[in-house]
């Protein structure tokens, strides 16, 4: 047995199914097959019941998970204190944003981080909210600012606040409530089936008993925002991902009466990991700017639990 194959294999439970857990180990999917076999021979147990859905752990594959990730969290603290101890360079420190939370506090946060937290390297990746949880599941970025995340193991996810979403058109003639079954009714432009709007809005048109016309599916936000500036399309937005545009008055963003469309942001990391040295700092000052920034959307947000401060001892 070695930490190669307790490492694959609390993955593969994690992900419930092999060929998913190869893609997020970067491992041909029979050679992790083998591995876990190997396993399993030399435990003289079954470890994984594999079935058309994928693997569920059997009891002595529920117990080896729990210590295997025992056993990778002490690696990984081992590390962590040793490279503290014995170098001074500053704690490398990936950071995931969706375009919109990019636009809205980015820039700002990268030179907080520079000027006050000098042990800290910040990294900023931007992409849609699904991109970014593969992205921590595979141990690319540390911590990401994410909507609708849902609740799966190896995660730990806090809710920071609600946001309604906006009706975005380039037609300026009318700036008032329009109900979201009119909305529905018109050629959009979403982000595609794996995006938590797309998701939203295909929920609420079944809700209504109306099928949305979905025009064109771009992952894009500069191409979804081309669209609907040159009148190809409406479409869904968060005020962050289109503040510019409506500044400047080259689109319209409508508020949606009748059944709001809400998602919730998360700040999400990889339970599976030992904290880093300065992670509880680096959270409360991403707290701090994300609290400024919703000055500027609202009264399109409500906070959450999660954006509280926290008490001092």
């Amino acid at each position: 047995m070695n930490l190669r194959q307790l490492r694959y294999f609390a993955q593969t439970v994690e992900a419930g199914n092999i060929t998913r857990a190869a893609e997020q180990l970067y491992v041909a999917q029979p050679a992790l097959g083998l591995q876990i076999r190997q396993l399993e021979e030399e435990l003289g147990v079954p470890l994984l019941i594999r079935h058309s859905r994928g693997v569920t752990a059997t009891e002595a594959g529920k117990l080896l998970h729990d210590r295997a990730r025992e056993v990778l969290r002490q690696i990984d603290s081992i590390k962590r204190d040793v490279m503290a101890h014995t170098s001074t360079a500053a704690e490398s420190i990936t950071l995931g944003l969706t375009p919109g939370l990019g636009k809205l506090f980015g820039a700002g946060l990268m030179v907080r981080v520079r000027d006050d937290m000098q042990g800290v390297s910040l990294s900023v990746v931007e992409e849609m909210s699904y991109v970014l949880i593969d992205a921590i599941e595979r141990d690319e970025v540390h911590l990401a600012l994410a909507y609708e995340v849902d609740d799966r193991p190896g995660l730990s996810r806090v809710p920071l606040f609600d946001e309604g979403l906006l009706f975005v058109t380039s037609d300026s003639s009318d700036t008032g409530p329009i109900p979201l079954q009119e909305v529905l009714k018109q050629p959009m432009v979403l982000a595609g089936e794996r995006d938590h709007v797309y998701q939203l809005v295909m929920q609420a048109g079944e809700r209504l008993g109306v099928e949305p016309i979905i025009g064109f599916e771009a992952s894009s936000v500069s191409i979804m925002k081309s669209l609907v500036v040159e009148g190809s399309a409406v479409s869904i937005m968060p005020y962050g991902s289109v503040i510019g545009e409506l500044q400047r008055g080259e689109l319209t963003g409508r508020q949606i009466e009748g059944e709001p469309l809400v998602r919730t942001l998360y700040l999400v990391h990889s339970s599976r990991r030992v904290p880093l040295i300065h992670e509880d700092a680096l959270v409360e000052l991403i707290k701090l700017h994300i609290r400024s920034a919703l000055r500027k959307v609202e009264p399109m947000v409500n906070p959450r639990e999660g954006l509280a401060p926290q008490p001092i001892d």
